[in-house]
């Protein structure tokens, strides 16, 4: 086989849980072909390389066997080589925001500051 359908090698080789997700993924310009933006019906072939952002993950792959059906995970490992950088580690950076017992409300001037660390717990 020479080369088949991004979306369809995406969800066959478990970059994507389902071929919706990587068709919507395509749609959303979250995948690029050699650096070219790509839709669903797009062609890729061996030696290509993929860059895609599917559930909130940065993934860039090259692509060494092209599959239509899904296969099992060790099968489906082989058909890419994975060439994303790690991700940065969390050690040492609080999980949560850390506020003393009995400490009361946040103040207006805190809740800016959670806000701005992502940290806030309002669901506006």
């Amino acid at each position: 086989m020479e080369g088949t359908r991004v979306d369809r090698w995406l969800w066959s080789v478990r970059l994507a849980k389902t071929r919706a997700d990587a068709a919507t993924a395509c749609r959303g310009g979250h995948v690029r072909i050699n650096d070219r933006p790509a839709k669903p019906a797009a062609t890729v072939q061996v030696g290509d390389r993929v860059r895609v952002r599917v559930y909130d993950r940065n993934r860039i792959v090259e692509v060494t066997r092209v599959i239509e059906k899904r296969v099992g995970a060790p099968i489906a490992q082989a058909c890419y080589i994975d060439h994303t950088p790690p991700e940065p580690s969390t050690v040492g950076q609080p999980l949560f925001a850390h506020r003393d017992r009995g400490a009361g409300r946040p103040t207006k001037r805190d809740r800016r500051m959670l806000d701005q660390l992502g940290l806030s717990r309002r669901t506006s």
